[in-house]
């Protein structure tokens, strides 16, 4: 075969994956967020986990009218601090990396409130659903699952950081607290 043939066959085989990212935005491993908390944070961006989590402390649960509702602190340095206080959307089972727990005791789980969070990236807004949990430990306060980044129609290239600039949504809503 010759190399223009072996090209155009090449190409044709590249095809499908050439269109199917057509219309999706790219973004970097780590980008900022503007969230509807009067936040804006570096994220990261990150394929390999299914659901947003969200740095927060002191996570309680209680009842307002009668629906559940979460109360909770940022755990991000020079975040404000008052409490925030959102519906519980649900609660995720997130699976716990082996040396986080005791394989005997069969807690291979852990139970985390979840709430909706309007997000920012670059001009794109979108309502996410977001896990509640301390990540004081971990450089960016922000994680942003393979949900939410379907959400954003997002393609992710590990190459490139804050390619999306600074958060830029019009009339980014804000939450009653």
């Amino acid at each position: 075969m010759t190399h223009a043939k072996l090209c155009a066959v090449l190409g044709l085989l590249l095809l499908p994956q050439l269109a199917s990212a057509e219309g999706k935005t790219v973004y970097g491993l780590n980008e900022y967020a503007r969230l509807d908390i009067d936040l804006e944070v570096a994220a990261k961006l990150d394929t390999g986990a299914v659901t947003a989590s969200l740095s927060a402390r002191d996570i309680k649960r209680f009842k307002r009218d009668g629906q559940p509702w979460v109360r909770f602190y940022l755990a991000i340095d020079n975040a404000h601090d008052h409490p925030i206080e959102r519906p519980l959307a649900r609660v995720s089972r997130i699976k716990r990396r082996a040396g986080d727990y005791d394989a005997g005791a069969g807690d291979a789980y852990t139970a985390r409130p979840v709430v909706e969070l309007n997000v920012c990236l670059g001009t794109t807004l979108r309502t996410l659903e977001v896990n509640l949990t301390d990540r004081s430990a971990f450089q960016y306060p922000l994680l942003i699952g393979s949900e939410a980044l379907k959400r954003f129609n997002a393609v992710v290239d590990p190459s490139l950081k804050y390619s999306a600039g600074k958060p830029a949504c019009a009339n980014l809503p804000a939450r009653a607290e």
